[in-house]
């Protein structure tokens, strides 16, 4: 008498498959039966209510509120409408390594930390002084350039 051909895995394989394939049949025949055919244009609308919800009733046409189209701001402002800051920047050497030739800076106005590289230096900085200096964008965030040490005011 010869052994069937169908391993043990091979047919739950297939049990596996057929399982599937009927889901999937019965999946298909439950959206089909659920399917609203013929709706009319009013079923198939949505409302945007005065709070900015969707909703499936018409808004109240006495809650209706008149906006004028020239004051909504759709992009960013353009750098040339943004206020000017100020070009130079007053701070503190916090950390100076002159060996790797960085350090940082602490503004004086935003009290944040800015990086500044031996080349963006005028006059030789150590850690304490006193300087000026302008930032640009590097590659890593701020960075301070033109960085001179602050001249003391003359005593009179």
């Amino acid at each position: 008498m010869a052994r069937s051909q169908g391993t043990f895995g091979k047919k739950e394989n297939e049990k596996k498959r057929l399982k599937k394939r009927n889901d999937k049949a019965d999946k298909k025949e439950e959206r089909q039966a659920n399917a609203k055919k013929g709706q009319s244009l009013e079923d198939m609308l949505a409302y945007v209510d005065e709070n900015g919800n969707i909703s499936a009733t018409p808004p109240d046409p006495t809650k209706k509120k008149e906006i004028n189209a020239e004051e909504i701001q759709i992009n960013i402002l353009r750098r040339e409408d943004m206020e000017e800051e100020d070009a130079v920047r007053r701070g503190t050497v916090t950390f100076f390594n002159d060996s790797k030739g960085y350090g940082f800076i602490k503004d004086a106005q935003t009290q944040e930390s800015i990086f500044v590289h031996a080349n963006g230096l005028i006059d030789k900085i150590t850690e304490n002084d006193k300087v000026t200096f302008e930032v640009e964008m590097g590659h890593k965030g701020p960075t301070a350039v033109s960085v001179r040490i602050e001249k003391a005011p003359p005593v009179a």
